[in-house]
Protein backbone atom coordinates (compact mmCIF):
# COMPACT_ATOMS: atom_id res chain seq x y z
CA UNK A 1 0.00 0.00 0.00
CA UNK A 2 1.31 3.45 -0.94
CA UNK A 3 2.45 5.43 2.10
CA UNK A 4 0.73 8.56 0.79
CA UNK A 5 -3.07 8.26 0.51
CA UNK A 6 -4.52 9.27 -2.84
CA UNK A 7 -7.05 12.01 -3.53
CA UNK A 8 -9.82 9.45 -4.07
CA UNK A 9 -9.29 8.13 -0.54
CA UNK A 10 -9.69 11.59 0.95
CA UNK A 11 -12.78 12.26 -1.13
CA UNK A 12 -14.32 8.95 -0.02
CA UNK A 13 -13.59 9.82 3.61
CA UNK A 14 -15.17 13.26 3.20
CA UNK A 15 -18.34 11.65 1.83
CA UNK A 16 -18.53 9.13 4.68
CA UNK A 17 -18.03 11.89 7.29
CA UNK A 18 -20.56 14.30 5.79
CA UNK A 19 -23.24 13.44 8.35
CA UNK A 20 -20.81 13.36 11.28
CA UNK A 21 -18.69 16.50 11.05
CA UNK A 22 -19.40 20.17 10.47
CA UNK A 23 -18.03 22.12 7.51
CA UNK A 24 -16.40 24.78 9.68
CA UNK A 25 -16.20 28.41 8.56
CA UNK A 26 -13.18 30.11 7.03
CA UNK A 27 -12.90 33.76 8.03
CA UNK A 28 -10.48 36.56 7.12
CA UNK A 29 -8.47 38.16 9.92
CA UNK A 30 -7.28 41.72 9.46
CA UNK A 31 -5.37 41.60 12.74
CA UNK A 32 -3.27 38.57 11.77
CA UNK A 33 -2.96 39.77 8.15
CA UNK A 34 -1.27 42.92 9.48
CA UNK A 35 1.48 40.81 11.05
CA UNK A 36 2.12 38.87 7.83
CA UNK A 37 1.68 41.67 5.32
CA UNK A 38 -0.58 39.43 3.23
CA UNK A 39 -4.20 38.21 3.50
CA UNK A 40 -4.66 35.63 6.27
CA UNK A 41 -7.69 33.38 6.59
CA UNK A 42 -8.55 31.39 9.70
CA UNK A 43 -10.01 27.89 9.36
CA UNK A 44 -12.19 27.58 12.43
CA UNK A 45 -11.87 23.96 13.52
CA UNK A 46 -12.38 25.22 17.07
CA UNK A 47 -16.06 25.31 16.02
CA UNK A 48 -15.98 21.66 14.93
CA UNK A 49 -18.01 19.09 16.88
CA UNK A 50 -16.14 18.32 20.14
CA UNK A 51 -14.24 21.59 19.67
CA UNK A 52 -11.38 20.31 17.51
CA UNK A 53 -10.42 18.57 14.27
CA UNK A 54 -9.90 15.25 16.06
CA UNK A 55 -13.45 14.03 15.38
CA UNK A 56 -12.49 13.68 11.70
CA UNK A 57 -9.82 11.03 12.18
CA UNK A 58 -11.55 9.27 15.04
CA UNK A 59 -14.90 8.98 13.26
CA UNK A 60 -13.35 7.75 10.01
CA UNK A 61 -11.19 5.19 11.83
CA UNK A 62 -14.17 3.82 13.72
CA UNK A 63 -16.36 3.74 10.62
CA UNK A 64 -13.86 1.33 9.04
CA UNK A 65 -14.03 -1.22 11.86
CA UNK A 66 -15.61 -4.58 11.11
CA UNK A 67 -18.74 -5.71 13.00
CA UNK A 68 -16.55 -8.12 15.00
CA UNK A 69 -14.14 -5.32 15.96
CA UNK A 70 -16.99 -3.01 16.95
CA UNK A 71 -18.38 -5.69 19.25
CA UNK A 72 -15.03 -5.85 21.08
CA UNK A 73 -15.15 -2.13 21.83
CA UNK A 74 -12.47 0.51 21.43
CA UNK A 75 -9.85 2.03 23.71
CA UNK A 76 -7.90 5.25 23.35
CA UNK A 77 -5.53 7.51 25.25
CA UNK A 78 -5.61 11.29 25.16
CA UNK A 79 -5.28 14.51 27.12
CA UNK A 80 -8.64 15.61 25.76
CA UNK A 81 -9.36 16.27 22.09
CA UNK A 82 -8.77 12.78 20.71
CA UNK A 83 -10.65 11.40 23.71
CA UNK A 84 -13.71 13.48 22.88
CA UNK A 85 -13.51 12.57 19.19
CA UNK A 86 -13.36 8.83 19.91
CA UNK A 87 -16.07 9.05 22.57
CA UNK A 88 -18.52 10.89 20.31
CA UNK A 89 -17.82 8.70 17.28
CA UNK A 90 -18.19 5.55 19.39
CA UNK A 91 -21.45 6.81 20.85
CA UNK A 92 -22.83 7.51 17.36
CA UNK A 93 -21.92 3.98 16.20
CA UNK A 94 -22.99 2.22 19.41
CA UNK A 95 -19.46 1.03 20.19
CA UNK A 96 -18.31 0.69 23.83
CA UNK A 97 -15.39 3.06 24.47
CA UNK A 98 -12.78 3.22 27.23
CA UNK A 99 -10.52 6.26 27.37
CA UNK A 100 -7.31 6.53 29.40
CA UNK A 101 -6.49 10.09 30.40
CA UNK A 102 -3.57 11.49 32.47
CA UNK A 103 -4.30 12.71 35.98
CA UNK A 104 -3.76 16.39 35.12
CA UNK A 105 -6.26 16.50 32.26
CA UNK A 106 -8.26 19.75 32.11
CA UNK A 107 -11.63 19.31 33.81
CA UNK A 108 -13.76 20.51 30.83
CA UNK A 109 -12.16 17.87 28.57
CA UNK A 110 -12.68 15.17 31.19
CA UNK A 111 -16.34 16.06 31.69
CA UNK A 112 -16.99 16.32 27.94
CA UNK A 113 -15.47 12.88 27.31
CA UNK A 114 -17.63 11.33 30.02
CA UNK A 115 -20.60 13.24 28.65
CA UNK A 116 -20.24 11.41 25.33
CA UNK A 117 -20.71 8.12 27.14
CA UNK A 118 -17.14 6.81 27.35
CA UNK A 119 -15.71 5.10 30.42
CA UNK A 120 -12.78 7.25 31.53
CA UNK A 121 -9.78 5.87 33.41
CA UNK A 122 -7.61 8.55 35.04
CA UNK A 123 -4.10 7.18 35.51
CA UNK A 124 -0.52 8.25 34.86
CA UNK A 125 1.20 11.63 34.66
CA UNK A 126 1.57 11.92 30.86
CA UNK A 127 -0.22 11.00 27.66
CA UNK A 128 2.63 8.58 26.90
CA UNK A 129 1.77 6.68 30.09
CA UNK A 130 -1.93 6.72 29.22
CA UNK A 131 -1.12 5.38 25.73
CA UNK A 132 0.91 2.53 27.23
CA UNK A 133 -1.93 1.69 29.61
CA UNK A 134 -4.44 1.79 26.75
CA UNK A 135 -2.27 -0.61 24.72
CA UNK A 136 -2.08 -2.97 27.70
CA UNK A 137 -5.87 -2.76 28.08
CA UNK A 138 -6.31 -3.63 24.40
CA UNK A 139 -3.97 -6.60 24.75
CA UNK A 140 -5.83 -7.79 27.85
CA UNK A 141 -9.43 -7.31 26.69
CA UNK A 142 -9.31 -7.48 22.91
CA UNK A 143 -10.57 -3.90 22.53
CA UNK A 144 -9.36 -2.10 19.39
CA UNK A 145 -6.75 0.57 20.14
CA UNK A 146 -7.57 3.85 18.38
CA UNK A 147 -4.25 5.67 18.13
CA UNK A 148 -4.50 9.48 18.08
CA UNK A 149 -2.31 9.89 14.99
CA UNK A 150 -0.29 6.81 13.98
CA UNK A 151 -2.78 5.03 11.71
CA UNK A 152 -3.51 5.43 8.02
CA UNK A 153 -7.29 5.79 8.48
CA UNK A 154 -6.78 8.51 11.12
CA UNK A 155 -4.49 10.42 8.74
CA UNK A 156 -7.04 10.12 5.92
CA UNK A 157 -9.85 11.33 8.19
CA UNK A 158 -7.82 14.35 9.31
CA UNK A 159 -6.95 15.05 5.68
CA UNK A 160 -10.58 15.81 4.85
CA UNK A 161 -9.82 19.19 6.40
CA UNK A 162 -7.43 19.84 3.51
CA UNK A 163 -10.20 19.38 0.96
CA UNK A 164 -12.39 21.83 2.89
CA UNK A 165 -9.59 24.38 2.98
CA UNK A 166 -9.34 24.43 -0.81
CA UNK A 167 -13.11 24.41 -1.25
CA UNK A 168 -13.31 27.47 0.98
CA UNK A 169 -10.25 29.31 -0.36
CA UNK A 170 -9.00 27.93 -3.71
CA UNK A 171 -6.66 30.92 -4.01
CA UNK A 172 -4.66 30.04 -0.87
CA UNK A 173 -0.90 29.93 -1.34
CA UNK A 174 0.31 28.76 2.10
CA UNK A 175 -1.27 26.69 4.87
CA UNK A 176 0.12 26.91 8.42
CA UNK A 177 -0.88 24.47 11.17
CA UNK A 178 0.39 22.85 14.34
CA UNK A 179 2.17 19.51 14.62
CA UNK A 180 1.99 17.09 17.51
CA UNK A 181 2.22 13.46 16.42
CA UNK A 182 1.73 14.52 12.81
CA UNK A 183 -1.64 13.05 11.86
CA UNK A 184 -3.31 16.34 10.95
CA UNK A 185 -0.50 17.89 8.94
CA UNK A 186 0.22 14.62 7.14
CA UNK A 187 -3.39 14.27 6.05
CA UNK A 188 -3.78 17.93 5.10
CA UNK A 189 -0.48 17.96 3.19
CA UNK A 190 -1.35 14.84 1.22
CA UNK A 191 -4.88 15.98 0.36
CA UNK A 192 -3.90 19.56 -0.49
CA UNK A 193 -0.85 18.62 -2.59
CA UNK A 194 -2.91 16.05 -4.53
CA UNK A 195 -5.72 18.52 -5.23
CA UNK A 196 -3.21 21.30 -6.07
CA UNK A 197 -1.38 19.02 -8.55
CA UNK A 198 -4.71 18.30 -10.21
CA UNK A 199 -5.20 22.07 -10.61
CA UNK A 200 -1.62 22.67 -11.75
CA UNK A 201 -0.76 24.69 -8.64
CA UNK A 202 1.85 24.64 -5.87
CA UNK A 203 0.78 25.21 -2.24
CA UNK A 204 3.19 25.49 0.68
CA UNK A 205 2.54 23.54 3.87
CA UNK A 206 4.25 24.87 7.02
CA UNK A 207 4.13 22.97 10.31
CA UNK A 208 4.49 24.56 13.73
CA UNK A 209 5.68 22.92 16.95
CA UNK A 210 6.01 24.20 20.50
CA UNK A 211 9.74 24.68 21.06
CA UNK A 212 9.51 22.66 24.28
CA UNK A 213 8.11 19.66 22.41
CA UNK A 214 9.69 19.90 18.96
CA UNK A 215 10.36 16.29 17.93
CA UNK A 216 9.86 16.86 14.22
CA UNK A 217 13.02 18.86 13.32
CA UNK A 218 15.45 16.25 14.76
CA UNK A 219 13.35 13.46 13.24
CA UNK A 220 13.51 15.06 9.79
CA UNK A 221 17.25 15.51 10.20
CA UNK A 222 17.67 11.86 11.19
CA UNK A 223 15.37 10.63 8.42
CA UNK A 224 13.17 8.70 10.86
CA UNK A 225 11.07 9.42 13.98
CA UNK A 226 13.19 10.02 17.07
CA UNK A 227 12.32 10.44 20.75
CA UNK A 228 13.07 13.72 22.48
CA UNK A 229 12.86 14.81 26.08
CA UNK A 230 9.98 17.27 26.23
CA UNK A 231 9.70 20.19 28.61
CA UNK A 232 6.51 21.73 30.00
CA UNK A 233 4.44 23.77 27.54
CA UNK A 234 0.98 25.29 27.59
CA UNK A 235 0.34 23.56 24.24
CA UNK A 236 -0.67 20.20 25.72
CA UNK A 237 -2.46 19.27 22.49
CA UNK A 238 0.86 19.04 20.59
CA UNK A 239 3.02 17.84 23.48
CA UNK A 240 4.35 14.67 21.79
CA UNK A 241 7.82 13.21 22.33
CA UNK A 242 7.98 11.19 19.09
CA UNK A 243 6.20 11.64 15.73
CA UNK A 244 4.07 8.82 14.43
CA UNK A 245 5.73 6.50 11.92
CA UNK A 246 2.78 6.60 9.50
CA UNK A 247 2.44 10.41 9.32
CA UNK A 248 6.22 10.89 9.30
CA UNK A 249 6.56 9.08 5.97
CA UNK A 250 4.18 11.65 4.47
CA UNK A 251 5.54 14.69 6.28
CA UNK A 252 9.16 14.14 5.20
CA UNK A 253 8.14 14.34 1.55
CA UNK A 254 5.22 16.78 1.51
CA UNK A 255 5.64 19.34 4.31
CA UNK A 256 7.75 22.26 3.09
CA UNK A 257 8.95 23.66 6.40
CA UNK A 258 8.69 23.12 10.17
CA UNK A 259 9.15 26.02 12.58
CA UNK A 260 8.92 26.33 16.37
CA UNK A 261 7.25 28.86 18.67
CA UNK A 262 7.64 29.67 22.36
CA UNK A 263 4.94 29.66 25.02
CA UNK A 264 5.14 33.47 24.95
CA UNK A 265 4.38 33.36 21.20
CA UNK A 266 1.40 31.08 21.85
CA UNK A 267 0.09 33.31 24.63
CA UNK A 268 0.31 36.39 22.41
CA UNK A 269 -1.53 34.57 19.63
CA UNK A 270 -4.34 33.47 21.95
CA UNK A 271 -4.67 37.04 23.19
CA UNK A 272 -4.80 38.54 19.69
CA UNK A 273 -7.34 35.95 18.53
CA UNK A 274 -9.51 36.58 21.59
CA UNK A 275 -9.23 40.36 21.56
CA UNK A 276 -9.10 41.18 17.85
CA UNK A 277 -10.76 38.25 16.07
CA UNK A 278 -13.19 37.23 18.85
CA UNK A 279 -11.92 33.65 18.55
CA UNK A 280 -11.30 31.29 21.47
CA UNK A 281 -8.35 28.99 20.69
CA UNK A 282 -6.45 26.55 22.83
CA UNK A 283 -2.65 26.92 22.77
CA UNK A 284 -2.07 24.10 20.26
CA UNK A 285 -4.89 25.47 18.13
CA UNK A 286 -3.22 28.88 17.95
CA UNK A 287 0.17 27.54 16.81
CA UNK A 288 -0.22 28.67 13.19
CA UNK A 289 -1.16 32.20 14.19
CA UNK A 290 1.69 32.24 16.72
CA UNK A 291 4.18 31.39 13.97
CA UNK A 292 2.84 34.19 11.76
CA UNK A 293 2.98 36.75 14.58
CA UNK A 294 6.50 35.64 15.55
CA UNK A 295 7.76 36.26 12.00
CA UNK A 296 8.41 32.57 11.34
CA UNK A 297 6.26 32.57 8.17
CA UNK A 298 7.23 34.62 5.12
CA UNK A 299 4.45 36.14 3.02
CA UNK A 300 4.13 34.76 -0.50
CA UNK A 301 0.39 35.24 -0.97
CA UNK A 302 -2.94 34.39 0.67
CA UNK A 303 -2.27 32.29 3.77
CA UNK A 304 -4.49 29.97 5.81
CA UNK A 305 -3.90 29.43 9.53
CA UNK A 306 -5.77 26.46 10.96
CA UNK A 307 -7.34 27.09 14.38
CA UNK A 308 -7.29 23.38 15.14
CA UNK A 309 -9.04 23.45 18.52
CA UNK A 310 -10.72 25.63 21.10
CA UNK A 311 -10.90 23.38 24.16
CA UNK A 312 -9.09 25.54 26.68
CA UNK A 313 -9.65 25.30 30.42
CA UNK A 314 -11.04 28.64 31.72
CA UNK A 315 -8.41 28.77 34.46
CA UNK A 316 -5.63 28.23 31.91
CA UNK A 317 -7.21 30.87 29.68
CA UNK A 318 -7.08 33.32 32.58
CA UNK A 319 -3.37 32.62 33.10
CA UNK A 320 -2.61 32.70 29.38
CA UNK A 321 -4.32 36.07 28.94
CA UNK A 322 -2.29 37.52 31.81
CA UNK A 323 0.88 36.03 30.37
CA UNK A 324 -0.02 37.26 26.89
CA UNK A 325 -0.57 40.78 28.20
CA UNK A 326 2.84 40.67 29.87
CA UNK A 327 4.50 39.23 26.76
CA UNK A 328 2.91 42.03 24.70
CA UNK A 329 4.24 44.68 27.09
CA UNK A 330 0.77 45.56 28.35
CA UNK A 331 1.04 44.16 31.85
CA UNK A 332 3.94 45.28 33.99
CA UNK A 333 4.94 44.16 37.47
CA UNK A 334 7.41 46.49 39.17
CA UNK A 335 9.09 46.55 42.57
CA UNK A 336 10.09 49.93 44.04
CA UNK A 337 12.21 50.41 47.18
CA UNK A 338 10.83 53.38 49.18
CA UNK A 339 11.80 55.28 52.34
CA UNK A 340 9.38 54.39 55.12
CA UNK A 341 7.62 57.70 55.52
CA UNK A 342 4.09 58.99 54.83
CA UNK A 343 3.11 60.05 51.30
CA UNK A 344 5.41 57.75 49.26
CA UNK A 345 2.66 55.40 48.07
CA UNK A 346 0.47 58.36 47.12
CA UNK A 347 3.34 59.95 45.19
CA UNK A 348 4.08 56.79 43.19
CA UNK A 349 0.38 56.36 42.37
CA UNK A 350 0.22 59.98 41.24
CA UNK A 351 3.21 59.54 38.90
CA UNK A 352 1.77 56.36 37.35
CA UNK A 353 -1.53 58.16 36.77
CA UNK A 354 0.35 61.04 35.13
CA UNK A 355 1.95 58.54 32.75
CA UNK A 356 -1.53 57.29 31.80
CA UNK A 357 -1.03 53.79 33.23
CA UNK A 358 -3.41 51.97 35.55
CA UNK A 359 -2.55 50.21 38.82
CA UNK A 360 -4.26 46.80 38.98
CA UNK A 361 -2.78 45.50 42.23
CA UNK A 362 -0.49 46.83 44.95
CA UNK A 363 1.46 45.20 47.78
CA UNK A 364 3.27 47.28 50.40
CA UNK A 365 5.61 45.47 52.81
CA UNK A 366 8.32 46.23 55.36
CA UNK A 367 9.55 42.61 55.32
CA UNK A 368 12.04 41.32 52.80
CA UNK A 369 15.59 40.16 52.31
CA UNK A 370 18.09 43.01 52.39
CA UNK A 371 15.63 45.72 53.48
CA UNK A 372 16.89 48.38 55.86
CA UNK A 373 14.78 49.27 58.92
CA UNK A 374 13.87 52.58 57.28
CA UNK A 375 12.84 51.00 53.92
CA UNK A 376 9.72 49.39 52.49
CA UNK A 377 9.06 47.62 49.20
CA UNK A 378 6.13 48.57 47.00
CA UNK A 379 5.16 45.96 44.38
CA UNK A 380 2.70 47.09 41.72
CA UNK A 381 0.92 45.36 38.85
CA UNK A 382 0.33 48.00 36.20
CA UNK A 383 -1.70 47.91 32.99
CA UNK A 384 -0.18 49.81 30.05
CA UNK A 385 -0.90 50.26 26.34
CA UNK A 386 2.19 48.37 25.18
CA UNK A 387 5.98 48.18 25.40
CA UNK A 388 6.57 51.88 24.62
CA UNK A 389 4.00 52.98 27.19
CA UNK A 390 5.57 50.64 29.78
CA UNK A 391 8.95 52.27 29.20
CA UNK A 392 7.39 55.74 29.47
CA UNK A 393 5.84 54.75 32.82
CA UNK A 394 9.18 53.49 34.13
CA UNK A 395 10.98 56.61 32.92
CA UNK A 396 8.40 58.85 34.65
CA UNK A 397 9.18 57.11 37.94
CA UNK A 398 12.93 57.33 37.39
CA UNK A 399 12.82 61.05 36.65
CA UNK A 400 11.07 61.55 40.00
CA UNK A 401 13.94 59.83 41.80
CA UNK A 402 12.47 56.34 42.20
CA UNK A 403 14.25 53.15 41.14
CA UNK A 404 11.62 50.73 39.70
CA UNK A 405 12.72 47.14 39.12
CA UNK A 406 10.79 45.13 36.53
CA UNK A 407 9.73 41.72 37.87
CA UNK A 408 9.82 39.03 35.14
CA UNK A 409 6.46 37.40 34.43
Amino acid sequence: MNAVPGLAEFEHAAESLAEVIEHTPTLPSRAVSAFLGAPVLLKMENLQRTGSFKIRGAAYRLSRLSPEERARGVVAASAGNHAQGVALAAQALGIPATIFMPLGVPVPKLLATRGYGAEVVLEGETVATSLRLAAEFAERTGAVLIHPFDHRDVVIGQGTLGLELLDDAPEVDTIVLGIGGGGLIAGVAAAVKARAAQLGRTIRIIGVQAENAAAMPPSLEAGHPVDIETRPTIADGILVARPGAVPFEIIKDLVDEVVTVSDDDLARAILILLEQAKVVAEPAGAAGVAAIMAGKVKATGPTMAVISGGNIDPLLLQRVVSHGLAASGRYLTIRIPLPDRPGQLARVSELIAEAGANVIEAMHTRHGHGLQITEVILELSVETRGAEHSELTLETLRRAGFEPIVVPD
